[in-house]
């Protein structure tokens, strides 16, 4: 099928448009969450799509959501695509990247945890020897596992805006202690028993970033997207070595290209050449395949 660069649901009010995600209001309790094939490199949506990109991502997630539902209640609800979108014609081009889940109220806190030492965690530990306000041991290098994985949240910026590391502190502020601790235990939580699983099937997670929402009851629940290609560092771990920026089925080979470019990481994103468009689109479906056992078919 073709790339699905903006979903259009007539039948449905849209009520947010991200960075990838097209959200729908089903009733006051659903939302349909259609994840599109757009992609997003230092907070700007590129022109260019990458073909089936959404459902790999939908895929990913149902996995993860499944296998980690016993650490804590997710989105995912019983209503199928064909219960709140009943003309087929207007369900079809959602097939496969459409989830109807519970409406929750999102925090604004983006639940970060790091294993290893790369990216901003890697520019701020090289400045001072910390990252988010967490001192971090001497001598460490690029990509080095860290002694156990850290808790560095950020700020969920709106579309076209930038998130930004922050301190622990700066959650308790937002969210008040109790939420605070809970979203900070949790999120550990799931990576560690996550990165374990990612391991034994030869990934390495270095990091990745969760989001979390809280029903009427003030239940934490976990929502958007868990551990993929665009929330998470994945690593083969058979070519794993310190010291360098290791190759990833995820967005860091397309970061790696954007920075050969004369751009200025503000919009409007440059388009992609096809190649660059294949290799992305080859190592998400490669993460699919080597955590899940699944094809994009299956």
């Amino acid at each position: 099928m073709p790339a699905l660069f903006e979903s259009q649901v007539s039948s449905l009010p849209l009520i947010h448009k991200g960075k990838v995600r097209d959200i729908y209001a089903v009733d006051d309790h659903h939302m349909l969450i259609v994840t599109t094939d757009r992609l997003s490199a230092f907070d700007v949506i590129l022109p260019t799509p990458i073909p089936d990109k959404g459902r790999v991502l939908t895929q990913i997630s149902a996995f993860w959501f499944d296998r980690l539902s016993h650490v804590v209640p997710n989105q995912l609800c019983d209503l199928t695509l064909a219960d709140v979108i009943p003309d087929a014609a207007e369900r079809a081009p959602l097939e496969g990247r459409s989830v109807v889940v519970k409406r929750l109220k999102a925090l604004p806190v983006e639940a970060v945890v790091r294993g290893y030492l790369i990216g901003s965690g890697w520019k701020s530990y090289q400045a001072d020897g910390t990252v988010c306000g967490i001192t971090l041991p001497p001598g460490l290098t690029m990509a080095d596992r860290l002694p156990e994985p850290i808790y560095t949240p950020s700020t969920k910026a709106e579309v076209g805006a930038h998130d930004e590391n922050v301190d622990y502190a700066h959650t308790e502020r937002t969210l008040g202690p109790e939420v605070a601790a809970q979203v900070r235990d949790t999120a550990l939580t799931l990576y560690k028993e996550a990165a374990a699983y990612a391991l034994e099937h030869g990934i390495i997670i270095a990091d990745t970033k969760f989001e979390f929402g809280l029903d009427e009851q003030g239940v934490l629940h976990l929502i958007d997207e868990a551990l993929t290609p665009d929330s998470s560092r994945f690593w083969p771990a058979d070519t794993y070595a310190p010291g360098m920026s290791p190759p990833s089925f995820d967005k860091q080979y397309l970061r790696d290209y954007l920075e050969t470019l004369d751009w200025d990481k503000t919009d409007p994103g440059p388009a992609l050449p096809e190649e660059v468009v294949s290799q992305v689109a080859a190592r998400y479906q490669e993460a699919l395949e080597r955590l899940t056992g699944q094809t994009l078919a299956d």
